[in-house]
């Protein structure tokens, strides 16, 4: 396998990036909410922290739920085995 694609690929976002760098930085710092305190940053983190734990229970949900249908079709199959 050759090293000329994943170089170039690598070549051409460090490209973008160096590019992209100055036009980000020039309103003093500033994102784009303007300027920042801390009741916005602490209400950022608390709804990251939320959507993490939201994707955790509703992913353990549907898990449980595979789990048991898997569970319910082996026994359905072990069920409807008959003789030897």
């Amino acid at each position: 396998m050759s090293l000329r694609l994943p170089f170039a690929v690598c070549s051409a976002l460090l490209a973008c990036l160096l590019l992209a760098s100055p036009a980000v930085a020039g309103d003093n710092g500033e994102g784009l909410l303007g300027e920042l305190n801390d009741v916005i940053i602490t209400f950022f983190s608390l709804g990251v922290l939320v959507f993490f734990f939201l994707v955790v229970c509703l992913g353990s949900y549907i898990q449980n739920r595979l789990d048991r249908r898997k569970e319910e079709r082996k026994a359905s199959k072990l069920r409807q085995r008959t003789g030897w």
